[in-house]
């Protein structure tokens, strides 16, 4: 990661730097060939995340069509053809993780598809459910340019958590992210998961730091549980590149945990609010596993 900022201690990671579980993940990630957005995104949790186990797959390839001003993943206008076999792949791959209840999955933009990829997306979360029947999965997705359609593709297949991020304030969204999304756009997505199916669980994301007010954080967080957001996490912005904007502020931990206990307050059922919260960051924590198992019951 680079800042012109000094990087206080609570931003660097301080964990484990080599288990068995990440020695097995590196080489699932290898023999299936299938993205990771642990190293497309260059997330500062990939050692902790892949020591425990979890690896986040990132579908539809590894180059993306929009090109978010703090996204380290890769863009083109015409990206690589879709992998038709993509979804048995994956599902291959799984077996390699033994005993596994949770995984995450998360994908490219792909705007030079008319469905957006969600024909393909809804397929990779049928055939893995078909061959890991007690599986759980989340699925972070596009926007689908609005399209209510190709978002119906995705709750129908079922998955346990539907993710789209809102990624930031309203008033930085044109300067953070691609011209094609926007903030209304992406709260619309997430208030249509929940008009197609009242009982799905949706999940967002917002990075601090890139200059926005702590009120325009709460603004968010309350748009976005007005949009029926179950699960929100709060995460320190952290620049990958000198391409790419720069960090204007560290957040404090104090302030952190004030964001933690506003979300709280304002019904949100899971909040994680740390400086290294990622939209995927062990998503499949103790709490989301039972709350959906008690659902369930």
């Amino acid at each position: 990661m680079v800042s012109d900022l000094p990087a206080p201690d609570w931003v660097k990671y301080k964990g484990h730097t080599f288990t068995k579980k990440l020695s097995m993940v590196n080489n699932t990630v290898k023999r299936s060939s299938i993205a990771t957005v642990c190293e497309e995104a260059s997330c500062p949790n990939k050692t902790d995340c892949w020591s425990s186990g979890t690896a986040t797959f990132m579908l539809m390839g590894d180059t993306c069509t929009r090109g978010c001003r703090f996204c380290n993943i890769k863009t083109s206008v015409c990206p690589d053809p879709l992998k038709d076999d993509e979804a048995e792949t994956l599902a291959s791959a799984l077996y390699d993780w033994g005993e596994i209840d949770y995984i995450v999955l998360t994908s490219v933009d792909r705007d030079d598809l008319s469905d957006g990829g969600s024909t393909h997306l809804a397929r990779c979360i049928s055939v893995v459910k078909k061959e890991h029947t007690s599986l759980k999965i989340e699925i972070l997705i596009p926007d689908f340019k609005g399209s209510v359609n190709d978002l119906k593709r995705i709750v129908d297949a079922k998955p346990e958590v539907i993710a789209h991020n809102i990624e930031t304030v309203r008033r930085l969204t044109p300067k953070v992210r691609d011209r094609r999304a926007n903030y209304e756009q992406s709260l619309n997505v997430l208030r249509n998961i929940k008009i197609l199916d009242p009982d799905m669980l949706s999940k967002s994301s917002i990075m601090v730091g890139l200059s926005e007010k702590p009120e325009e954080v709460v603004d968010t967080l309350q748009d976005l549980r007005n949009a029926g957001v179950d699960f929100v996490t709060i995460g320190q912005y952290m620049r990958p590149t000198l391409r790419h904007l720069a960090v204007r502020e560290y957040v404090s931990l104090e302030q952190f945990a004030e964001y933690k206990k506003i979300a709280e307050d304002m019904g949100f059922k899971y909040v994680v609010s740390t400086p290294l919260s990622r939209s995927s960051y062990k998503a499949g924590e103790l709490f989301i596993n039972n709350y959906i198992n008690k659902k369930r019951e």
